[in-house]
Parts: C-alpha cells; structure tokens; sequence
C-alpha cells in the first residue's frame, strides 16, 4: 500500500480523506499548510500527494507543487490537486504548476479511490 501525504486546510475534509485512504489500506500524513507539506515531502519521499490550491499563508497549492516538480528527489512523486476551483484556467494553471491530476470537490471516495489507482498502479490498490 502507499503513503499518501494529504495536504488540506479543512480539518473535516483532511480526516475524511485520512479515513478513506485508510480504510483502503494505505498510510497517510495530513498538513494543513504549505511549509508543513513541503517538510514532511523532504522528510520522507511519499508514494503520491493530494494537494489542495487554496491554503493558508504565502504557499499556495499551486507553488507546492512546482517547489515538489523543482525537487530532484521529489519530482517523480504524483500530484492530484484536491480543489473547489473547478474553471478551466484554473485546471489549466493545475496541469501547468506540475499536477498529474485534478480532481474538484466534491467528489466521491470512490472516484478518489480510482484516480489514485490510476496514479500508483494497481499494485498499489
């Protein structure tokens, strides 16, 4: 099974992820800001990160996730954006910063399930 680092700023929706990441199988680590991301991502290479856009403080979703593309260590790592922002541009400046995937909220565990699938590989799921 994978480590997933989830990184969102609501408390609710980051549990609710944790729960159904861990009732799949896999482990994951929850961050609610951009630096703790970054920091736990250094610390031990995840298997894939869910990123939300919209977080608090000067690191915005999108900049984690170049700062994760302009990482040696930490570029191959799949990324799916977790966002309420569902516009093109907005899906479009996804794919640009480096994002593998983008998936808007809400969304169903089983979606969430599958995309991370697609992400990691069968073997993973």
């Amino acid at each position: 099974m994978a480590r997933i680092v989830i990184v969102e700023d609501d408390r609710d929706i980051r549990e609710l992820i944790a729960l159904i990441l861990e009732e799949d199988g896999h482990t994951s680590v929850a961050t609610a800001t951009g630096p703790e991301a970054l920091q736990e991502c250094g610390h031990a290479v995840p298997d894939l990160v869910l990123l939300d856009i919209s977080l608090p403080g000067e690191l915005s979703g999108l900049e984690v996730c170049r700062r994760l593309r302009g990482d040696e260590r930490l570029a191959p790592v799949p990324i799916m954006l977790l966002t309420a922002r569902a516009r093109s541009s907005d899906v479009e400046a996804g794919y640009d910063a480096g994002a593998n995937d983008y998936l808007v909220k809400p969304f169903s565990p089983g979606e969430l399930l599958r995309r991370i699938e697609d992400l990691l590989g069968p073997s993973a799921g």
